[in-house]
């Protein structure tokens, strides 16, 4: 495992009876990175190596729990939706949207005391840090868009199968908990990896921390409940970097193809043999590439010049 120094974990009140749980990397000196995970994933999940590798590129990385999981406020009285609503897309009154969320993470900035970030997001997370540049654009000053999609039901769209994968019943106890989380890493992963040495501690890690089985289903109801966001994301006038897996089977490829069109001279870079997921061989790749992005947009606003 990394020896990687933390911050310690915070709670902060966000608004609307919200508490998210964050933990910050780094020389708070150095420009802000915001990291936002996907669907049932907690703020574990995003690899300690990559953040370390973040906070090498004297970057001050900040990654948290959305509502509904890790240690950020759940939802218990929202019930989680059935199959049906699901397809037709129409939930109970109560059921929260990726725009509550996107609101969400500005308060979170508000109470990390950030005016702004280069806010980075992975699958649901890309599409929160997609809201967010687009609806509070002066608190963002670059977006990276990780194996997402704009909403369009038209792209991006799951394979067959997939649904079923993610929404299956969740097995009792921490052991078979595990199994199912490997089972479904293995259905959406970079086909042909091997199985990360390190996959199975963070998937206890995270059942330790929480293991709600019905937030998943409600945060899949978040994403569904707001809409086509196209609209919305052409708005963006953050400087973007769109990455996405060309064997992505959760969100087809043609997800982040569509997000790069949507979004004024926003970069695509497709990553071969990549699906859903951020495989272990990738990751010098993908932590350059956002450094790289980062650092151009901060000597672009500060006019320093590059390194030699």
């Amino acid at each position: 495992m990394s020896d990687l120094r933390s911050h310690g974990e915070r709670l902060d009140e966000v608004g609307r009876g919200v508490t998210l749980c964050s933990e910050a990397f780094g020389d708070p000196a150095d420009p802000p990175v915001l990291l936002t995970m996907g669907l049932g994933m907690q703020h574990i999940h995003w690899p300690d190596p990559v953040v370390e590798a973040l906070t090498q590129h004297n970057l001050y990385v900040v990654r948290f729990d959305n509502r509904d999981r890790g240690r950020s406020t759940h939802f218990p009285d929202v019930k989680p939706p059935s199959l049906g609503q699901l397809a037709t897309r129409r939930f109970a009154t109560n059921q929260y949207s990726l725009w509550d969320m996107a609101r969400d993470t500005v308060g979170l900035l508000d109470a990390l005391e950030l005016d702004s970030v280069h806010i980075v997001g992975a699958s649901m997370g890309g599409m929160i840090a997609q809201t967010v540049a687009a609806t509070a654009q002066d608190r963002v000053r670059s977006l990276v868009s990780i194996m997402s999609n704009t909403g369009s039901r038209w792209n991006g769209q799951p394979a067959p199968g997939i649904y079923p994968l993610l929404l299956g019943r969740f097995p009792r106890g921490r052991d078979a908990y595990i199994e199912h989380q490997i089972k479904v890493f293995r259905g959406i992963g970079s086909p042909g990896e091997a199985e990360d040495p390190e996959l199975r501690e963070i998937v206890a890690r995270a059942y330790d921390r929480d293991h709600d089985p019905t937030a998943t289903g409600r945060q899949l109801a978040a994403i569904l409940a707001a809409g086509d966001r196209t609209a919305a994301v052409r708005t963006i006038s953050a400087p973007t970097l769109v990455i996405h897996g060309e064997k992505d089977r959760l969100v087809a490829p043609s997800g982040g193809r569509a997000t790069a069109r949507a979004i004024s001279n926003a970069r695509l870079m497709m990553m071969p043999g990549m699906g859903h997921d951020l495989p272990r061989r990738l990751w010098p790749e993908l932590t350059t590439a956002i450094s790289d992005h980062v650092l151009a947009v901060e000597r672009a606003r500060t006019g320093a010049a590059a390194p030699s």
